[in-house]
């Protein structure tokens, strides 16, 4: 695949007034969000809430593309429609999350890497075979007492560049997520500095493996307050913050940007993305790749009934996408 025919799709990925939806949960994250509401994790029942996710009717509208898991790319509907054929027939992108997860990082307490570059050529061409035209790979930067090391965050900055070079070789546009966490104390001044290096490390990166900033899609953290700071930053803080260090720090010719909620609740993650979009125009187009912050009001809904209730839920999904949406254009009123 062409440069251009990547810029397309990563471009198509951030069209106005439209994100990514993240139903990417490993099957060990998925049975913790099922406990929690009491649904049992079987695959049946993982298949069937993807299909109430990816079928809601008219989720096209606001949604660009959705990050799949390995196992929901093989999966199909009910009625034995694969489900990346139904995200195709109503234009939502197929996309895969391809990292291995996180490990301690050998001689750096309480930092980790992500691992799964092995292999990974021969599992972007399995992936692209079967309807995925997008890929993700997140790494996490914890924020502690002297962390992050400038050796964790160079590694994980290094494994992003390999695995996105791996991915436009194959044909699939790369989604780089280097996550700052929420978790911790720091102040939002410090979690600047934190993003600050390490978007200077990935771009960085990024340059020496060649790849195409054309045809890759920054998956973001905001800046923000840690969970447990005393003094939590106000909304304008958290976007006035945001922007001024993405601007700092990103290319403008990358195609655009999308942001995890990263623990937020439904509301500030949209009110933060509307704030960002009202401040602009920005050198990108600033959009969403959410998914606790739109599954979990609709999750709780499902699990109350599996069988009656995939309405009632697919309307919370659509709501979600809406919202997002407009705030993704800064149109949202609340």
């Amino acid at each position: 695949m062409s440069i251009e025919q990547l810029a397309d799709i990563a471009r198509a990925m951030v069209a106005p007034g439209k994100g990514i939806i993240a139903i990417d949960e490993s099957n060990a994250t998925i049975a913790k969000r099922f406990e929690g509401v009491g649904i049992p994790n079987s695959e049946e029942n993982r298949r069937a809430y993807r299909e109430l996710l990816l079928t809601t009717p008219n989720l096209g509208e606001h949604i660009s593309g959705a990050i799949l898991f390995d196992e929901t790319i093989r999966q199909s509907t009910r009625d034995g429609v694969p489900f990346t054929k139904v995200m195709m027939d109503n234009g939502i992108i197929p996309g895969i999350k391809v990292d291995k997860g996180t490990h301690a990082l050998a001689g750096f307490p309480g930092e980790v890497i992500t691992e799964g570059l092995d292999g990974l050529r021969d599992r972007l061409k399995e992936y692209a075979a079967l309807g995925a035209r997008f890929a993700k790979w997140r790494a996490v930067i914890n924020i502690g007492e002297d962390i992050p090391s400038g050796t964790c965050i160079d590694a994980n900055a290094h494994a992003l560049a390999r695995y996105a070079a791996l991915c436009q070789e194959c044909g699939l546009v790369p989604m780089v997520e280097p996550e700052v966490l929420m978790d911790g104390d720091h102040d939002i001044e410090t979690c600047w500095e934190v993003t600050e290096v390490t978007l200077r490390s990935l771009f960085d990166a990024l340059y020496q493996h060649n790849v195409m900033l054309e045809g890759t899609i920054l998956k973001a953290s905001m800046v923000i307050s840690g969970k447990g700071c005393e003094e939590q930053a106000s909304v304008e803080e958290v976007a006035e913050s945001t922007l001024m260090c993405l601007k700092s720090t990103v290319p403008a010719i990358l195609p655009g940007i999308v942001f995890l909620s990263g623990g937020q609740s439904d509301e500030d993650s949209t009110a933060h993305l509307n704030a960002m979009n009202q401040l602009g125009p920005n050198p990108w187009p600033l959009s969403f790749s959410y998914g606790r912050a739109m599954q979990s009001a609709a999750l709780k809904i499902w699990s109350q009934d599996l069988v009656n209730n995939v309405a009632k839920a697919q309307e919370t999904v659509f709501a979600r996408a809406r919202d997002n949406g407009l705030a993704a254009l800064g149109q949202f009123k609340g």
